[in-house]
């Protein structure tokens, strides 16, 4: 299923004003990026601690509980919504081109997850490069889910989920879990998932200019980070990757994102491979767009969809 989410889908007045309201909307986020001093490219070290702070301003509901967690070597955050039962567990892959970002970095759209799925979520601290390259962070994915399944939790009762480099993370799980034969989760949602690391979309070239938070020449020097010789970019790119008997995934991306390509590609071969997708594409929005949801209607609206695709997907 391809769904497009076009700005324009209201009648008459209540269109134009909508419509008028959401770019005013976007354009008050990317007036917030371009004050940022965070610089993706930039030098790891610094822009860790930039990352950390920018992404720090998402507050963490009251009504979640939030507790530290290790599965095997892998530690993470446990986030829980009080007073509610929980439907299920997401297992979810923080953002940051593989050498950003954390667990604590992801809680705000963590929590806004929990709540709208209803389920338990843990985020999970994976090994970032440079210091720890290829495919660290995939053998850390893998670790966790393993150890999360024997620890008693029903692989049809988990969804595994990310953003940006945590969704091809999550895609990346998904395959070697494939690959080695064990029990698949029910479902995996996949928010502006970075899935070529040869970086040869065309949209790398076409959204250029409408990409306000993400650049080629940042995500080249994050690959050379992460798996070094150019050459072995494609065979760490789960897009590329077998992609037969995955379960059903949904895969929201913005029109404007210069990885876009990266979605509709990967969209493209997991039908390919008879795995039942939805392509959820939403129209100038650009990347993990979904992280505004509390200031975007677009953005909140994509949460909403993703927060029912994971109920009905754990439902009994």
């Amino acid at each position: 299923m391809v769904r497009l989410n076009p700005l324009n889908r209201r009648p008459d007045r209540e269109q134009a004003y909508g419509a008028d309201m959401s770019r005013q909307q976007r354009e008050a986020i990317r007036q917030l990026r371009e004050s940022s001093p965070l610089d993706l490219g930039g030098a790891v070290h610094e822009q860790r601690v930039l990352f950390e702070q920018v992404l720090s301003h998402h507050a963490v509901p009251e009504d979640v509980i939030v507790t530290e967690a290790r599965y095997d070597t892998v530690s993470g955050l446990l986030v829980e919504l009080a007073d509610q039962p929980s439907a299920g567990t997401v297992l979810y892959f923080h953002g940051g081109a593989y050498v950003l970002g954390s667990a604590r970095s992801s809680l705000g759209i963590v929590a806004d997850l929990a709540r709208r799925s209803h389920t338990r979520v843990i985020t999970i601290d994976y090994r970032l490069a440079p210091e720890h390259p290829a495919p660290a962070a995939t053998d850390d994915a893998v670790r966790a889910y393993r150890a999360l399944i024997a620890s008693g939790v029903d692989a049809r009762r988990v969804v595994v989920a990310g953003e940006s480099a945590g969704g091809g993370i999550a895609l990346g799980l998904l395959a070697a879990l494939s690959s080695a034969g064990d029990p698949m989760p029910a479902a995996a949602l996949l928010f502006s998932p970075w899935v070529d690391l040869t970086l040869s979309g065309d949209s790398m070239t076409t959204r250029a200019e409408a990409d306000f938070i993400v650049n080629r020449t940042a995500l080249e020097r994050r690959v050379r980070d992460y798996v070094g010789d150019g050459s072995r970019a494609e065979q760490h790119s789960p897009l590329f990757a077998d992609l037969r008997d995955l379960p059903a995934t949904l895969i929201q991306v913005g029109s404007h994102e210069v990885l876009l390509d990266d979605s509709t590609r990967l969209a493209a071969r997991l039908v390919a491979a008879d795995v039942s997708v939805t392509l959820d594409v939403t129209a100038e929005a650009t990347h993990v767009f979904q992280s505004f949801a509390a200031s975007w209607d677009e953005a909140d609206a994509a949460m909403t969809r993703a927060g029912t695709f994971v109920r009905t997907a754990l439902a009994p």
